[in-house]
């Protein structure tokens, strides 16, 4: 530790939380959104007793659990934009960009593992809910949305949070894009400075401080919603 550089960690800060940490929780946050949503969407679509619905659906989230996010990335960014401008008959790639590129692939995988979070959440709620609902005259939509999915949520939050950590965790994996995470913007000053070892112990620092309150959080959580349920 005699030639570890305290004082580079400290005029990166700015830097690293400025730029770096900025992305990763923009990047975290919208994935997280999109990610929710579309992964509800393919929940209520499994649950379906339509064939049409639930085989699609259930292929889709098989498929995107079977494959590495880093493989997923890569195919978004360099296929995408050809298979786009064969679909529109276009003359050259459509361009799609590499936040753009980050945001939908780290929310379409996302989008299975929530899926299935939502689904097992969903059938988690007794089966007398669901026919209490009817027998109050509700449909089957108001029978969701207004039964099922509140108390769903209830026992989904811990769940949902936890996979939200490990989405915070991932989204180093855009550096494959050129992009400039907390990882990425640490790598770029360690890289200019001849600092890596500095920056990267760093980095690894803020990431367990953020992971493990955030984990401890979840776990509280947990166990106030406990009794309720």
């Amino acid at each position: 530790m005699g030639n570890f550089d305290f004082g580079v960690i400290r005029d990166a800060l700015p830097y690293l939380f400025g730029t770096g940490m900025t992305f990763t929780l923009t990047l975290t946050a919208l994935a997280g959104l999109a990610g929710l949503g579309i992964g509800t969407l393919l929940a209520l679509m499994r649950l379906s007793p339509l064939k049409a619905l639930a085989v699609p659906a259930t292929i889709y989230v098989n498929t995107m659990r079977s494959i590495p996010l880093l493989l997923v990335i890569f195919w978004f960014y360099f296929l995408v934009p050809y298979l786009g401008a064969w679909i529109l008959r276009a003359p050259r790639p459509i361009h799609v960009g590499a936040f753009n590129s980050a945001v939908i692939t780290f929310s379409m995988f996302e989008a299975a593992y929530f899926c299935e979070i939502m689904r097992a959440g969903i059938q988690s709620v007794a089966r007398g809910q669901v026919h209490a609902g009817m027998a109050l005259g509700l449909t089957s939509r108001q029978t969701m949305f207004s039964i099922v999915l509140p108390q769903a949520i209830r026992n989904m939050v811990p769940s949902l949070l936890t996979r939200v950590i490990i989405l915070f965790q991932d989204t180093s994996l855009v550096y494959v894009l050129a992009l400039t995470d907390f990882l990425g913007a640490a790598a770029k000053i360690g890289q200019r400075d001849g600092r890596l070892v500095e920056l990267y112990v760093f980095v690894a620092v803020v990431y367990i401080l953020i992971s493990f309150t955030a984990s401890q959080s979840v776990k509280l959580l947990e166990k106030r919603l406990i009794p309720a349920r």
